[in-house]
């Protein structure tokens, strides 16, 4: 018998000897594949992935001496846990952090940088201060950012800080605060969208979020800080946290976020490039919060990272 190791994934022929013989297939395979789910063995036999003498079975059949079973690769590859973090991308996190205490941790999110592991990032935010921190027993995001926005994250370092924070959040007690750099000018001072948004709406094999009236209720705030030729810096105040709101509503309203490679305009981020711009321009400013054990009012803010503060230099001068 070929060695299960080496062949785990790849299809296996496996001869049963007389040792093996009387169990039944779903029984065999459990031991055969330790680790992987009941739901993956019991799919497998009835799809007739897995097969005896070249025929399908249920998964009440009893292995016969001599039966040949074809058994398919059935273990999903495990995703290696980073156990340490980058010496770079430490001395950043640590360097980001704006406040900490027993109970929360708020830190300035660099941009390009996700705030937790997905299929194709190992290592996000919370999976580095994990890391960092190692000595908390607890470490939840109590929100999150998309990974080309910089600024403000909450991270929980208690359950209680986590639901307590959690509840602000679904209350709108949180004042969220952004600055973003917008196309064109906005007709008045201040803006006020309200549009539902509906997520994962396919548009050309890629999910999109769209202002759409199936959608759920959105509500953003455009306030003008300071214009130029083409495009102006703007604060926004979010009164609802759905997907992509600021991008998508900026959008609709014909002044897409600049650099946005998904809700943009083309034209303009080609232009705005030349202001030294080499990211999305959407940066979590302040946050005001009451302290999720003292109920303290707190303000928190993060800087504009310098490389967006060289863009609005740049333009200041053009």
């Amino acid at each position: 018998m070929a060695s299960h190791k080496a062949q785990s994934l790849k299809v296996q022929f496996i001869e049963i000897s007389a040792a093996q013989a009387g169990q039944r297939i779903d029984n065999f395979l459990l031991t055969l594949e330790k680790g992987v789910p009941k739901s993956r063995i019991y799919r497998a036999i009835r799809k007739g992935e897995v097969r005896v003498n070249k025929g399908r079975i249920k998964q009440t059949y009893k292995l016969q001496p001599g039966d040949s079973v074809r058994v398919p690769p059935l273990k999903v590859v495990e995703k290696v846990t980073p156990t340490d973090v980058h010496p770079s991308l430490k001395q950043e996190l640590l360097d980001s952090i704006i406040f900490e205490d027993d109970d929360l941790l708020v830190l300035n999110k660099p941009a390009g940088l996700a705030v937790h592991a997905g299929s194709q990032i190992q290592l996000g935010v919370i999976e580095a201060f994990r890391i960092l921190r190692s000595e908390c027993d607890f470490l939840e995001l109590i929100h999150r950012l998309d990974r080309d926005t910089s600024g403000c994250l909450l991270i929980a370092k208690t359950r209680t800080a986590l639901v307590n924070m959690q509840d602000q959040m679904k209350s709108h007690e949180i004042d969220k605060r952004y600055l973003t750099l917008l196309k064109g000018n906005l007709a008045s001072e201040q803006q006020l969208i309200e549009q539902p948004l509906q997520k994962n709406i396919v548009t050309s094999g890629e999910r999109m979020v769209k202002v759409d009236s199936d959608g759920k209720y959105a509500k953003t705030l455009f306030i003008s800080r300071q214009v130029f030729a083409n495009c102006q810096l703007t604060e926004v105040k979010l009164f609802t946290g759905r997907t992509h709101q600021i991008r998508v509503h900026s959008a609709w309203m014909g002044h897409p976020v600049a650099g946005d490679e998904k809700y943009g305009h083309r034209e303009f981020n080609k232009e705005i490039k030349k202001s030294h711009l080499n990211r999305m321009f959407l940066h979590a400013w302040r946050l005001g919060i009451h302290h999720p054990i003292t109920q303290e009012p707190m303000l928190l803010e993060s800087p504009l990272p310098s490389k967006l503060e060289e863009v609005i230099s740049f333009l200041g001068k053009s």
